[in-house]
């Protein structure tokens, strides 16, 4: 049986992640902040035995190590990099900027996922796909960018891409994939009421991408439909 690592796993896009691949038969190591509050993810665990669930503050690194930790030795096939935020508000933007904020995005969306892709990274040899999934956003592309605005999440999703672009170059030799993926806009908490598709339809379609995904692949930015994506 395969495994699958999320983050963000307790709602929107995790979860539908979660759900998708339990649906697969895969075994599912689902990472949220707080568990015992996530009542969507802790119903699907009462219903699905392969669903395992670990408390996971992405800003905090020693927890991160202490979960490479509980799962070495554990095979990992696919790795999702899904959880992120969106900080940028009226009231932050260029003219008052506040630093702090800018730094978290920046923690919490580039410094976070690459953390939790080196401390997996022995776990994810082990596996069967070696397969590194980041979720980006359209947003940090600089040649799409012809509006301006949302200067924290903007930059810290160009980061990631950067990063993780980089990391398919190292990996190459390794056998391991990187793929990056704008899963769209998407009716989430973070998406928002008047986004265009719902959380399943954008997972359903990353999945097909991460399903048909080759080493030639590696590095890419791609929509969650299958186009490839302008850095």
């Amino acid at each position: 049986m395969k495994t699958v690592l999320i983050t963000g796993a307790n709602r929107g896009l995790g979860l539908a992640f979660c759900r998708h691949y339990l649906a697969e038969n895969w075994h599912v190591v689902a990472c949220c902040r707080h568990p015992d509050s996530s009542a969507a993810l802790l119903a699907l665990a009462e219903s699905c035995p392969h669903l395992r669930i670990e408390a996971l503050e992405m800003t905090d690194f020693a927890q991160i190590d202490a979960l490479g930790e509980k799962l070495s030795g554990v095979p990992i096939d696919l790795l999702i990099n899904n959880a992120g935020i969106y900080p940028d508000t009226a009231s932050n933007a260029f003219g008052q900027v506040d630093f702090e904020v800018w730094r978290q995005a920046l923690l919490v969306n580039t410094f976070a996922p690459a953390k939790l892709t080196e401390t997996m990274l022995a776990s994810l040899h082990l596996g069967h796909d070696k397969l590194i999934v980041c979720l980006s956003s359209l947003m940090g592309s600089i040649t799409d960018n012809t509006s301006g605005g949302s200067s924290y999440y903007r930059s810290s999703k160009a980061a990631l891409n950067a990063v993780m672009k980089n990391l398919s170059l190292s990996l190459q030799n390794d056998g391991v994939g990187v793929l990056i993926l704008h899963p769209g806009w998407v009716k989430t908490d973070m998406g928002g009421a008047n986004a265009l598709i719902d959380a399943e339809v954008s997972v359903r379609g990353m999945c097909q991408v991460i399903k048909a995904f080759t080493l030639t692949q590696s590095g890419q930015f791609i929509n969650y439909d299958g186009k490839i994506l302008p850095w």
